[in-house]
């Protein structure tokens, strides 16, 4: 950057969602794609977690349950960096998500803070204390590290990403795990875990699988079991507020991830005597089939743990995914690192570790 550059101040303006995206206007929002997946290359060092700009899109332009919003902050006329904005439309809600996003060759030059004020501002004029964002973060950093009060898992301490959130008062609250699976490789021990689980699981339990959209006769219970992933998934000090869904919800959801070019293979474990959904898994891939699938919800309801209902959803949706999506070289998934069962079954089944995540928390004045 030149002396010239600093002379020129950050400028920090709201995102509009385009038509389309070959409008006139969709150049900001391409643009905080492309951001976003470098950010997600140099902070993770892989790519398995790139995001098209249909897939961005198609989820914007719904905003019935969700509110998005972005801004840009640009110097000159250009982008250095961008900030994604994710509010429930629930009444009760009390905190934002928000994904800060600057180009890794701009770092430093003041976009980061302005982006960062931009989303204080947000909450603020919303009534929303509690703000909260991720870090990715590379799985063979040397050097300190820094753990969340969970004592489950560490991300490095001198990250530049994480200095940040260490100066603005936000906290670690807890550490993800992203996970992989190499789907060219043997299936030999999935189908056998499979075939273990199901012993265990007994004649109370069935499996259930299917292609998005989801089948009328499934609605309702899908609907319950997307809600409980707000109440029933490892959530450490993270403010996480309650999702209410319903049949119209997920068919919401349905036409969403549709119009966002998403293939989405659901498999569901059944309660036979109260026919209720126990557990389910999602994959997850965008329009390019050769890129990594995304492994979205895996949830085993409290009610029904101890059964290895998680291990019969997550190498079912993989077995049914080798023939679905032949194309797809690896599964790319997270966890929280203190949920201690589902990592178990992921390492048994074959997933290593590719990258980590902090969650940082802050609480405004």
């Amino acid at each position: 950057m030149t002396d010239i550059d600093q002379q020129v101040a950050v400028t920090v303006s709201r995102i509009a969602v385009p038509e389309s995206l070959d409008a006139p206007d969709a150049g900001r929002f391409l643009e905080l794609v492309r951001i976003g997946n470098a950010v997600c290359l140099a902070d993770a060092g892989h790519n398995y977690l790139h995001e098209s700009a249909e897939e961005v899109f198609g989820f914007w332009q719904d905003q019935t349950d969700w509110t998005q919003i972005g801004f840009a902050a640009e110097r000159d006329g250009r982008m250095l960096g961008a900030v994604k904005i994710m509010i429930a439309n629930e009444p009760d809600v009390s905190a934002l998500e928000f994904d800060l996003m600057i180009d890794p060759e701009h770092w430093g030059e003041g976009a980061e803070e302005a982006l960062l004020a931009a989303v204080e501002t947000e909450a603020r004029e919303r009534g929303l204390r509690t703000i909260q964002s991720w870090t990715l973060h590379r799985p063979d950093t040397a050097g300190p590290r820094l753990a969340p009060p969970t004592g489950f898992g560490s991300i490095p301490a001198e990250d530049r990403q994480s200095v940040f959130m260490l100066e603005h008062a936000f906290t670690l609250e807890q550490v993800e795990r992203n996970s992989v699976f190499d789907l060219t490789g043997s299936f030999a021990i999935v189908e056998q875990k499979l075939a273990d689980a199901f012993e265990t699981a007994g004649e109370d339990y069935r499996l259930v699988v299917w292609t998005s959209p989801t089948p009328p006769e499934h609605l309702d219970g899908f609907a319950e079991v997307l809600a409980r992933m707000s109440t029933d998934a490892p959530a450490a000090g993270l403010v996480i507020d309650e999702q209410h869904w319903d049949a119209a919800r997920v068919q919401r959801r349905d036409a969403r991830l549709k119009a966002q070019g998403l293939t989405v293979s659901v498999a569901c474990v059944q309660h036979v005597p109260t026919g209720a959904i126990a557990a389910y898994n999602e994959l997850v891939i965008a329009d390019d089939h050769t890129g990594a699938t995304q492994q979205y919800g895996t949830l085993v309801l409290k009610d029904h743990r101890g059964h290895r209902l998680g291990t019969i959803v997550k190498c079912a949706n993989l077995l049914r995914w080798r023939d679905l999506v032949p194309e797809s070289p690896r599964v790319s998934t997270f966890n929280a690192e203190e949920n201690r069962h589902m990592l178990d079954i992921n390492e048994a089944i074959g997933f290593v570790p590719a990258s980590y995540a902090g969650a940082w928390k802050k609480v405004l004045e």
